[in-house]
């Protein structure tokens, strides 16, 4: 299978083009990074992209399954407007392009409490990313909606401080839903899903991502 991957660069995207190089089933992976990533691999292929003009590596964007891994933070961003371009345009956008050129399926990582009509923004977006993918008619669409992510090296400092909370009261049985989930779990569960689910749409939760 060849597999297309955006967010590459990112915590869970690394640990999944990591994981995708060393699943032989996986027999190309293609990266749509803004600069080099440095992978050595010989079915590693890098597109450096301009996310600003999609049409310009549209080409590129074909393949088995498209796997999404983008996104970033309100404060990265530096703007709403600009954090809905990075989370919700360009996502949507490669979508588009992707099934135009053939692909068939697509796996999402979203967000716990994603929905298109809450009214907290970052929920609001992704729900409306991952609705807005659902009409481009993927013959398997696969949403992953983890709630509290380990980053590894994490420079986030809501991160440093609520990840080792959460460890301490789940020992108590108290939230266990939202225990930490390592990236390199997710990036697993990620790329083991389209060999083992189904066509159709799914949407696994984050209590359902432990034992999927």
């Amino acid at each position: 299978m060849k597999a297309l991957v955006i967010g590459a660069t990112g915590a869970t995207g690394k640990d999944l083009v990591n994981i995708l190089l060393q699943d032989p089933e996986y027999t190309e992976v293609v990266l749509f990074v803004r600069k080099t990533a440095n992978i050595n691999h010989p079915k590693a292929k890098e597109i450096l992209t301009d996310f600003e003009d999609l049409e310009s590596v549209s080409e590129f964007i074909n393949g088995d399954i498209l796997f999404s891994c983008l996104g970033t933070t309100s404060k990265v961003a530096g703007s709403k407007e600009k954090h809905w371009h990075i989370d919700y345009e360009i996502p949507l956008q490669f979508a588009k392009t992707a099934k135009r050129n053939g692909v068939l399926k697509m796996v999402l990582l979203s967000s716990y409490g994603a929905s298109a009509t809450s009214k907290i923004n970052y929920f609001k977006m992704k729900g409306r990313l991952e609705e807005d993918i659902k009409k481009v008619n993927f013959d398997q669409y696969i949403i992953f909606r983890p709630a509290s992510l380990q980053r590894r090296e994490t420079d986030r400092v809501d991160e440093q401080f609520i990840i080792p909370f959460l460890h301490f009261i789940n020992k108590f049985g108290i939230l266990k839903k939202f225990r930490p989930l390592p990236t390199d779990i997710l990036a697993e569960k990620i790329a083991k899903s389209p060999k083992v689910l189904p066509d159709g749409i799914h949407i696994i939760e984050p209590e359902k991502i432990f034992n999927f």
